[in-house]
């Protein structure tokens, strides 16, 4: 069964109607698309719990994956047999765990964070900035919007972040003249969109479009990074102008990361990390840094107090008093 198969097709398109992110639709493809090739294309409505039992205990044993790895596919095909299949899957499934542990997450130091910075691209600073000023995800960065910025409150609006769960988080004052300068570039860019025959608005999901047909037109539901040029909406064939590319805002990091000669394996998602660790770091209640991070469980949240105590926060090496 081919990518381009309608079946997976039809799973592409339910998922973009229910609103999941690109990066999570691919994801899931790929999964689900690995799980009928290893039963020989055989249709998952054909398959049932133990077909998938056998495929996880093969991706934990066989192919040594890692447990986000294996609890990936697992989603995946939770999804699919849930919202496609309409079979849903046990909670109960028995299945052999991947043995590989979870390495801890890498983490900056402040003046690692402040050297950094200095040497991202202007073009992308902000962005970079605010990955570790809000502690978010490169694609809850990427899909701003105009609207989630509150300068008065200082705070950010993230909807249906991971998980399809919103939150506010914190906005540092440090940012609201560069925010203040974007949000100006991104009313220009859209009265200059509007001018265009044929623009269609920003896209929204149906739901919205349905309640008020102005609202792809309004400045405040524009990204807040919006892209270069304006381009076709796969979903409707209509011209829109989408969102930066958090491919975009991964260079600027590696560009960064090099120029500073940070010797870490450093991603946007380090910035996060760091953002975690230095707000614990500095006081902060981890129930707290939870719903910053928008964790569902405080376990998750609690490997950043691990890591603070491994080091000089944690046991005093004897070596000190010798």
């Amino acid at each position: 069964m081919a990518m381009q198969s309608p079946f997976l097709t039809h799973i592409a398109d339910f998922m973009r109607m229910k609103r999941y992110a690109k990066r999570t639709i691919s994801t899931y493809l790929t999964w689900i698309t690995d799980y009928i090739r290893f039963h020989k294309y055989q249709h998952p409505a054909e398959l049932h719990v133990d077909a998938v039992e056998a495929y996880l205990t093969y991706l934990a044993t066989k192919r040594k994956m890692s447990t986000a790895s294996q609890a990936i596919a697992l989603n995946a095909l939770v999804f699919l047999y849930a919202n496609v299949v309409k079979q849903p899957l046990p909670k109960d499934m028995a299945f052999v765990g991947s043995s590989k542990t979870k390495k801890l997450p890498v983490v900056l130091t402040r003046d690692e964070i402040n050297r950094l910075l200095q040497h991202v691209p202007q073009k992308h600073y902000l962005a970079v900035a605010m990955l570790y000023g809000s502690g978010l995800r490169s694609m809850e960065c990427a899909r701003l919007r105009a609207g989630d910025i509150d300068l008065q409150y200082k705070c950010v609006r993230i909807w249906f972040g991971k998980g399809g769960k919103h939150r506010i988080v914190t906005l540092s004052e440090r940012l609201i003249p560069q925010l203040k300068i974007q949000l100006d570039k991104v009313a220009t860019v859209h009265r200059q969109d509007r001018t265009v025959n044929d623009f269609a608005g920003v896209w929204l999901p149906h739901s919205m479009r349905k309640k008020s047909p102005s609202y792809p037109f309004k400045v405040e539901w524009q990204y807040l990074f919006p892209a270069p040029a304006l381009s076709l909406d796969p979903e409707s064939n209509k011209l829109r102008r989408h969102h930066i590319n958090e491919k975009q805002i991964q260079r600027a990091v590696n560009i960064a990361t090099t120029a500073a000669d940070i010797d870490k394996p450093v991603s946007p998602h380090t910035l996060r990390h760091s953002f975690a660790t230095h707000m614990l770091q500095a006081g902060a209640d981890i129930r707290t840094v939870q719903e910053q991070l928008g964790h569902s469980d405080v376990r998750t949240t609690q490997i950043y107090t691990h890591i603070l105590q491994q080091g000089a926060g944690g046991v005093v090496s004897p070596l000190n008093h010798v």
